[in-house]
């Protein structure tokens, strides 16, 4: 017995597509250049100042007439002489300090802030949050002189770890708010399962609430670690022993008479400065640009 041939012959395989070439209309294509011209622009404006300090750092001499980018007779000189010469490792060390603090108080405090004002209902929250709201619309060096006046009658003036607090008391309400945005988005479905189970407050923050938290915590600690080391106007007003001094303050003594306008010098301590930074902001780059947006989703 011969196999049953199929009724219908197969058919032959079909000729092969051609791509059509999707053609950008004009006034697109214009926009785009436009686009690309405008960003051109700006990364030209913003690189080529900080190509000038580095290659600063690296020129002979203390001026900035005579640097360039790429300098002709590069040395190390000015990065021996931060360390031999000035107290940049002191520096570096105190700013260290203040930032490492001013991140865990931030991190920690801004935490508990916007769990408790997502979660919890209580009288005068709303009060509460508009008094935030219209706190950081203020500057910090508004209350200069309140903080100062303040330092004095506690004793807190001339300690790095009263400048820590000033930044952090400073902070918290940007930071409350972020962390309360991204809370708002948390389901809270969550919370009432663990509530039923019998878990506390306390233990859905740490064990539920907390651990989602991850990306916008990243966030506020990296940000409250980076603020302190551009900081020039509270340790200015806050800090007066030699011994104190941050990195910003040291760097702002250089191009003074101190150092007789060591420009090239003050470039070499603000790269190494910024190194640290920017490697931290590369490494983390995924979790600030994540806990940036979450965070400005709902207040």
């Amino acid at each position: 017995m011969t196999a049953q041939q199929p009724l219908i012959a197969p058919s032959p395989d079909p000729a092969p597509r051609t791509r059509r070439r999707r053609t950008m209309p004009k006034a697109d294509r214009v926009a785009s250049a436009f686009l690309h011209l405008e960003l051109l622009v700006v990364a030209v404006i913003v690189i080529f100042p900080l190509m000038w300090i580095v290659g600063a750092s690296f020129s002979p001499g203390t001026g900035l007439a005579n640097a360039s980018p790429i300098p002709e007779d590069a040395t190390l000189d000015h990065y021996v002489s931060l360390f031999t010469e000035t107290d940049y490792g002191r520096w570096y060390l105190n700013s260290l300090y203040v930032a490492t603090l001013n991140m865990i108080g931030s991190v920690v405090l801004s935490a508990l802030c916007g769990y408790v004002f997502s979660r919890i209902r209580f009288k005068g929250r709303k009060a509460g949050l508009l008094g935030i709201l219209i706190l950081q619309m203020f500057p910090t060096f508004l209350t200069a002189i309140a903080v100062y006046m303040l330092f004095l009658n506690f004793g807190l003036l001339d300690s790095l770890t009263g400048l820590a607090l000033v930044s952090i008391a400073a902070a918290l309400p940007y930071n409350t708010w972020l962390m309360k945005g991204y809370t708002d988005n948390l389901p809270s479905s969550l919370d009432e399962a663990a509530a039923i189970d019998g878990a506390s407050r306390w233990t859905i923050f740490m064990k539920i609430v907390l651990p989602l938290m991850r990306p916008m915590l990243t966030f506020v600690a990296i940000t409250q670690f980076t603020m302190p080391w551009m900081d020039f106007i509270l340790p200015r007003l806050l800090l007066q022993s030699p011994e104190k001094q941050t990195v910003a303050l040291g760097l702002f003594a250089m191009i003074e008479d101190v150092y007789q306008n060591a420009f090239t010098t003050f470039a070499a301590g603000a790269v190494l400065l910024a190194v640290p930074i920017t490697i931290l902001y590369i490494v983390l780059q995924r979790y600030l640009v994540t806990g940036a947006s979450a965070g400005a989703e709902k207040g």
